[in-house]
């Protein structure tokens, strides 16, 4: 294939910390999902980020608990609403202050499956997450 025949669109998502802190993570995140869930013609071409906007540039990052389970949810979401294929095959990576420090245990994670990262592609550390596997 050529190459645009194999390009995806990375959708990111997430809450602003009085949601995390309200308990309304999942309401915030279905909200940005269903915006666009319809006019998906081919969920093969879609990577989904959940990028919590109070872990960006923060150095703040979610614990491996929290992403996973935000991530589950999400993957849990997309089985009742779009379908179980789609929740099973669509990659859901994490984004928010992902480092070399943190990129282990985040990827330990069953629902992880890979990072956005930004701030730290500019540090040598990068390699660190990009050789980052359990």
């Amino acid at each position: 294939k050529q190459w645009y025949q194999r390009r995806v669109a990375i959708t990111a998502g997430g809450e602003k910390g009085e949601d995390r802190k309200s308990g309304n993570t999942m309401v915030v995140c279905v909200e940005q999902l269903t915006a666009f869930k319809d006019n998906v013609d081919d969920w093969s071409k879609v990577v989904i980020a959940y990028e919590p906007v109070w872990a960006i540039g923060t150095g703040e990052v979610a614990t491996p608990e929290i992403a996973q389970e935000t991530h589950l949810n999400i993957r849990s979401w997309l089985s009742e609403n779009v379908s179980p294929e789609v929740a099973a095959s669509v990659r859901i990576i994490y984004g928010g202050s992902v480092n070399g420090k943190n990129c282990k245990d985040l990827a330990s994670q069953p629902d992880i499956d890979g990072f956005l990262v930004g701030g730290a592609s500019l540090k040598p550390e990068f390699v660190d997450i990009i050789n980052c596997n359990c």
